[in-house]
């Protein structure tokens, strides 16, 4: 720069409030790498029942936990028919958090709780399913983009 100087303050988190009107958060799912990105990058929140806005799953984290936090349905991992859901425990499930505006989510997890990811059908929270370090992201299992090609004719792409 010229006649100028350039200087490096401290770096500003912007928070997601400041990005849309009522303040939602971002939660993610997914390994420890992914989310300890997340985190770094500022999305990690803690609730007024101080649960937080993460989790990391490990070898040790059961399918059912995976799916408590996404959707606060205990013992239906699998099951064709699952119950009804009991009532969410408070800041438990991602899902039914008046707070979260988008959970990110590792493909491989959505893979594992695929009927969870495609029974969510309310724009908000938004559901985004994200590459992990592992595996890299195949879009034909990507719930939203095939609900995004249901609703596209193949002449509209043209």
């Amino acid at each position: 720069m010229r006649g100028g100087s350039f200087r490096v303050g401290r770096p500003v988190a912007v928070p997601v409030s400041a990005m849309s009107g009522r303040g939602k958060l971002i939660a993610v799912l997914g390994d420890e790498d992914t989310v300890t990105g997340f985190l770094l990058g500022g999305v990690g929140e803690l609730d007024k029942h101080r649960k937080p806005n993460f989790l990391v799953v490990e070898k040790e984290t059961s399918l059912a936990e995976i799916e408590e936090t996404f959707r606060g349905n205990r013992g239906s991992v699998g099951a064709d028919t699952p119950p009804p859901p009991p009532p969410p425990r408070p800041g438990r499930s991602f899902l039914n958090r008046e707070d979260i505006g988008i959970i990110l989510i590792s493909q491989c997890l959505a893979e594992l709780i695929r009927h969870a990811v495609e029974a969510h059908a309310r724009p908000l929270p938004a559901v985004l399913e994200i590459p992990s370090k592992e595996r890299p992201y195949d879009p034909s299992k990507d719930s939203v983009l095939r609900r995004a090609r249901g609703l596209f004719t193949p002449d509209d792409l043209r």
